[in-house]
């Protein structure tokens, strides 16, 4: 009431018709995640296994070399075996080989991930699953460019994007302080109050890019980390383009999940002088994708 009586005559008359112009009162919001609230998405365990499969092992490597690595889609996967290396495979057993592998994937991604930067981009960009919109929030160091977080959600809410945060600080030195930069979607904010309330070893400090220009110096500091964000989402598009949408939400894991693999660990990328994001010792002297493909299931599958 105090507030309100300080409003002046012009903006009572306001306050009448736009009552939403003026913040009269805070709102005070309490998140109490639970751990199981805050798993990442992952493809399920029941997945079939790789040791299953009718094709070699030389075999599923070639479709995730084509498939995700070049990002050439399932038909075209499955023409360029039949066609190029005789191999009969159809479109429906590149999706089932690479639903196999990113179960054994996903594993390695978080075992290998390691350190991670100080600052970190995060952003979410749409995919669509039987024909609805869901977010893959992705989080990015600034320095290794690797990728620290892919939690894919059908919102933009508080939780996915928590979940996601959750799951870039999980390799954190004890006592390592942290810069996200963000957009302006608030659910970042709100998931940040509520790792900084509840763990004291990591405080987070959150910046904001808002817009496409920069109108204000907090953005323009920052635009940088945005731009890193963006290029991210614009990489990943690239790769799920061929999918023309997903049918269920355990495709768009799946490849998702073999995306990271492929950018974290194998794709050179030009701010690191063409190396990897992680650079893996067991990989150095394989020439070929497929190969390098082939040693990271079996080192996968050493995790299993």
């Amino acid at each position: 009431m105090t507030n309100k009586a300080r409003l002046n005559a012009a903006e009572k008359i306001l306050a009448k018709f736009k009552s939403s112009q003026f913040k009269l009162r805070y709102q005070f919001r309490e998140y109490l995640f639970t751990k199981e609230q805050l798993t990442h998405s992952a493809p399920t365990a029941n997945a079939s296994s790789i040791s299953n499969i009718r094709h070699s092992l030389n075999t599923l490597c070639l479709i995730l070399t084509f498939h995700i690595s070049l990002g050439i889609s399932a038909r075209k996967t499955a023409y360029i075996l039949r066609n190029v290396f005789s191999i009969n495979a159809s479109y429906q057993t590149v999706l089932n080989y690479s639903i196999s592998a990113s179960h054994l994937c996903h594993k390695f991604n978080l075992a290998n991930k390691g350190d991670v930067d100080s600052t970190q981009a995060g952003d979410e960009t749409y995919i669509k699953v039987k024909g609805l919109h869901n977010f893959v929030f992705f989080f990015i160091s600034a320095i290794k460019r690797s990728i620290t977080a892919y939690h894919i959600d059908s919102s933009r809410d508080t939780l996915p994007a928590t979940i996601a945060m959750t799951e870039a600080l999980r390799t954190a030195k004890p006592n390592q302080s942290f810069r996200f930069i963000t957009d302006g979607n608030p659910s970042y904010a709100a998931g940040i109050l509520f790792l900084n309330q509840s763990n004291h070893n990591n405080l987070v400090i959150h910046n904001k890019v808002i817009g496409l220009q920069n109108l204000d110096q907090e953005s323009a500091t920052y635009r940088a980390f945005k731009q890193l964000i963006e290029r991210l989402n614009r990489t990943y598009k690239f790769h799920v383009k061929q999918a023309n949408g997903f049918k269920s939400t355990l495709g768009a894991i799946a490849l998702t999940t073999l995306f990271v693999t492929h950018y974290n660990f194998l794709r050179p990328h030009s701010a690191l002088r063409y190396s990897v994001p992680i650079p893996l010792k067991e990989l150095t002297s394989i020439p070929t994708l497929q190969g390098k493909w082939a040693k990271l299931l079996k080192m996968s599958l050493a995790l299993a």
